[in-house]
């Protein structure tokens, strides 16, 4: 994408050159593709090796153990296992979940989803900084709570919770606690043991993997049961059949080794390469930053431009990759449900831009962005009535 500069790194990223490389060891006829359930020979036994190495990598980067990792598509699935799985489990130990507005949609689904088996869902409301505080839950659990889910770090405007104290606070009441890392983690520290998360979703392509690759990681003392969604060969410990994706799975643990080596600087440069960028934007009459200004992953950034259609600003960035809001709901044509949450009027939330960097932008990439942004919303204003300055 030479002629297009990316700024959309939260809906993907490019996977990085050395993941590739993994990934290309175990593809071709002279590298290790065997079914790594084929033990019985020495190509099976390689490529279960180089699963075991990827587990072993995913579990360094949340502090997990190995054995808690189990291997999935992505982070969608990960969150349904973790909130179908453990609430159909534990149904007759409790039927209400708690949950918020903002969280990504494979959450919500997988909530309503729920709902039409019998259980009570409460949705909380975040502060206009998107923030969920830890009185909301405390308040909010009941004596048949069974799971609390709430995201790390949101898809959209890219403020981090307190998963920590929220943690705690679950396990002080018995509470199963689950956590979407798909966007926070190799990006911000995690520990599930030090945040008391009993169930971890995450996902590669988010850190410069590979699509189609993620896991789930389970607390395992006292161990915590999930009904399985797929059934089939029985792999992953029974809890996701199915014949691992040699290649992808590398190039998932690739990633997070990478990601838990360079986290410190990469966090550095994106946080600075994002401040200067919303230095640069704020300079505009009329300009909102969504979400809490510090709370934050370094890479996300949500500016409203007020008196501008998003859609229209898009149109007029042919240079830039960037989007309206997530790339999960940008097909439906509605406003920013988390925007809305956030106390955001329709047509504020329509006239919102997010902008992500990752490890491969450079501060070029952000003066062009500034450059080409503010000219097109001072020529967007200039043609809309009322709208000039």
């Amino acid at each position: 994408m030479t002629d297009v500069i990316y700024l959309d790194n939260a809906a993907t990223t490019a996977v990085d050159p050395r993941v590739v490389e993994a990934m290309l060891e175990c593809l071709g006829p002279a590298a290790d593709y065997a079914n790594p359930s084929s033990i019985g020979h020495l190509p099976g036994r390689r490529a279960r090796a180089r699963v075991e190495q990827a587990r072993a990598d995913v579990a360094a980067l949340v502090g997990a153990d190995p054995a808690q990792v189990i291997f999935t598509s992505g982070a969608t699935e990960a969150d349904n296992l973790a909130i179908l799985g453990a609430a159909r489990f534990y149904r007759e130990r409790g039927r209400h979940v708690v949950t918020s507005r903002t969280e990504h949609p494979a959450v919500l689904d997988a909530c309503r989803q729920l709902e039409r088996e019998g259980f009570e869902v409460t949705y909380l409301k975040p502060g206009p900084d998107g923030i969920v505080e830890p009185a909301q839950v405390e308040a909010a659990l009941r004596s048949d709570t069974l799971l609390v889910s709430l995201m790390h770090v949101n898809n959209e405007i890219g403020v981090a919770q307190d998963v920590g104290v929220l943690g705690r606070l679950c396990r002080e009441r018995g509470v199963l606690f689950h956590v979407d890392a798909a966007q926070g983690a190799g990006k911000l520290p995690l520990d599930v043991n030090r945040d008391c998360i009993d169930l971890l979703a995450l996902t590669a392509h988010k850190v410069h993997g590979p699509k189609g690759v993620g896991a789930l990681c389970v607390r395992r003392e006292p161990r915590l049961g999930l009904v399985p969604m797929l059934h089939g060969g029985g792999q992953e410990r029974g809890l996701r059949s199915g014949t691992l994706a040699t290649h992808q799975v590398v190039g998932l643990g690739t990633a997070f080794r990478i990601a838990a080596a360079e986290m410190h600087a990469d966090a550095g440069r994106i946080g600075a390469l994002r401040e200067r960028l919303w230095r640069g934007l704020s300079a505009l009459p009329g300009v909102l930053l969504n979400g809490h200004p510090s709370r934050r992953v370094p890479g996300i950034l949500s500016v409203t431009f007020d008196g501008v259609e998003g859609e229209s600003l898009l149109y007029a960035l042919p240079g830039f990759a960037v989007s309206s809001g997530s790339a999960c709901a940008t097909t439906s044509g509605e406003p920013s449900y988390v925007l809305r949450a956030l106390g955001r009027s329709d047509r504020l939330a329509q006239s919102t831009l997010r902008l992500s960097l990752g490890r491969f932008n450079t501060e070029a990439d952000v003066e062009r962005a500034i450059e080409a942004i503010t000219s097109a919303v001072r020529r967007l204003k200039s043609v809309t009535p009322g709208q000039g300055g």
